[in-house]
Protein backbone atom coordinates (compact mmCIF):
# COMPACT_ATOMS: atom_id res chain seq x y z
CA UNK A 1 0.00 0.00 0.00
CA UNK A 2 1.34 3.37 -1.15
CA UNK A 3 1.60 6.00 2.03
CA UNK A 4 -0.06 9.53 1.24
CA UNK A 5 1.45 12.30 0.52
CA UNK A 6 2.61 14.67 3.60
CA UNK A 7 1.33 17.60 2.36
CA UNK A 8 -1.99 15.93 1.49
CA UNK A 9 -1.91 14.75 5.19
CA UNK A 10 -1.10 18.18 6.85
CA UNK A 11 -4.13 19.96 4.47
CA UNK A 12 -1.46 22.35 3.49
CA UNK A 13 -0.20 23.51 -0.02
CA UNK A 14 3.69 22.45 -0.96
CA UNK A 15 4.24 26.43 -0.63
CA UNK A 16 3.32 26.25 2.87
CA UNK A 17 5.14 28.44 5.37
CA UNK A 18 6.66 27.15 8.97
CA UNK A 19 4.21 29.08 10.98
CA UNK A 20 1.29 27.42 8.40
CA UNK A 21 2.62 24.37 9.06
CA UNK A 22 3.18 24.32 12.43
CA UNK A 23 -0.49 25.86 13.06
CA UNK A 24 -1.87 22.45 10.63
CA UNK A 25 0.05 20.38 12.55
CA UNK A 26 -1.17 21.55 15.93
CA UNK A 27 -4.59 21.61 15.03
CA UNK A 28 -4.73 18.21 13.56
CA UNK A 29 -2.49 16.41 16.52
CA UNK A 30 -5.56 18.01 18.95
CA UNK A 31 -8.23 16.87 17.04
CA UNK A 32 -6.50 12.84 16.68
CA UNK A 33 -5.21 12.88 19.84
CA UNK A 34 -5.40 9.42 21.14
CA UNK A 35 -6.31 10.74 24.42
CA UNK A 36 -9.22 12.92 23.21
CA UNK A 37 -10.55 10.10 20.95
CA UNK A 38 -10.16 6.88 23.60
CA UNK A 39 -10.29 3.31 22.10
CA UNK A 40 -10.64 5.12 18.58
CA UNK A 41 -7.80 2.81 16.20
CA UNK A 42 -8.47 4.92 13.48
CA UNK A 43 -7.80 8.06 15.56
CA UNK A 44 -4.79 6.44 16.63
CA UNK A 45 -3.51 5.28 13.29
CA UNK A 46 -4.22 9.43 11.49
CA UNK A 47 -2.54 10.69 14.57
CA UNK A 48 0.67 8.68 14.14
CA UNK A 49 1.01 9.67 10.55
CA UNK A 50 0.32 13.24 11.32
CA UNK A 51 3.37 13.27 13.41
CA UNK A 52 5.26 11.34 10.70
CA UNK A 53 4.39 13.82 7.83
CA UNK A 54 5.30 16.65 10.40
CA UNK A 55 8.30 15.26 11.42
CA UNK A 56 9.35 15.16 7.29
CA UNK A 57 8.39 18.93 6.52
CA UNK A 58 9.42 20.68 9.60
CA UNK A 59 13.08 19.68 8.93
CA UNK A 60 14.49 21.82 6.19
CA UNK A 61 16.86 18.97 4.21
CA UNK A 62 14.20 16.22 5.27
CA UNK A 63 11.60 18.41 3.44
CA UNK A 64 13.90 19.10 0.33
CA UNK A 65 14.63 15.20 0.23
CA UNK A 66 10.81 14.57 0.37
CA UNK A 67 9.95 17.35 -2.22
CA UNK A 68 12.94 16.01 -4.66
CA UNK A 69 12.22 12.06 -4.40
CA UNK A 70 9.18 11.62 -2.67
CA UNK A 71 8.58 8.48 -0.02
CA UNK A 72 11.77 7.00 -1.41
CA UNK A 73 14.21 8.86 0.20
CA UNK A 74 13.72 7.35 3.55
CA UNK A 75 13.35 4.04 2.81
CA UNK A 76 16.03 1.62 2.66
CA UNK A 77 16.31 -0.14 -0.59
CA UNK A 78 13.78 2.52 -2.26
CA UNK A 79 14.72 3.08 -5.70
CA UNK A 80 13.59 5.51 -8.36
CA UNK A 81 16.95 7.33 -8.05
CA UNK A 82 16.83 8.96 -4.75
CA UNK A 83 18.53 7.70 -1.76
CA UNK A 84 18.11 4.95 0.14
CA UNK A 85 19.02 6.32 3.38
CA UNK A 86 19.33 9.42 4.40
CA UNK A 87 22.40 8.93 6.13
CA UNK A 88 24.23 7.03 3.75
CA UNK A 89 22.93 10.05 1.09
CA UNK A 90 24.51 12.41 3.63
CA UNK A 91 27.54 10.69 4.16
CA UNK A 92 28.31 10.23 -0.12
CA UNK A 93 28.44 14.37 0.32
CA UNK A 94 30.68 14.59 3.12
CA UNK A 95 32.88 11.92 1.31
CA UNK A 96 33.10 14.34 -1.94
CA UNK A 97 34.28 17.19 0.22
CA UNK A 98 36.32 15.70 2.22
CA UNK A 99 37.86 12.75 1.19
CA UNK A 100 37.42 10.34 4.01
CA UNK A 101 34.96 7.64 5.26
CA UNK A 102 33.83 4.25 3.61
CA UNK A 103 36.00 2.93 1.16
CA UNK A 104 39.10 5.59 1.42
CA UNK A 105 40.71 4.15 4.13
CA UNK A 106 38.83 5.09 7.25
CA UNK A 107 40.55 7.21 9.90
CA UNK A 108 43.71 6.45 8.52
CA UNK A 109 44.87 9.63 6.41
CA UNK A 110 46.60 9.84 2.76
CA UNK A 111 49.98 9.37 4.15
CA UNK A 112 48.58 5.86 5.76
CA UNK A 113 48.99 7.08 9.08
CA UNK A 114 46.30 6.61 11.74
CA UNK A 115 44.35 10.11 13.06
CA UNK A 116 46.02 10.86 16.64
CA UNK A 117 48.41 8.09 16.70
CA UNK A 118 50.92 10.93 17.57
CA UNK A 119 49.00 11.82 20.57
CA UNK A 120 49.45 8.40 22.03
Amino acid sequence: MSKRDYYEILGVSRTVTEVELKGSFRKLAMQHHPDKNPGDKQAEIKFKEINEAYQILSDGQKRAAYDRYGHQAFENGGGGGGPADMSDFMSDIFESFFGEGRGRGGPRGANGRERGADLR
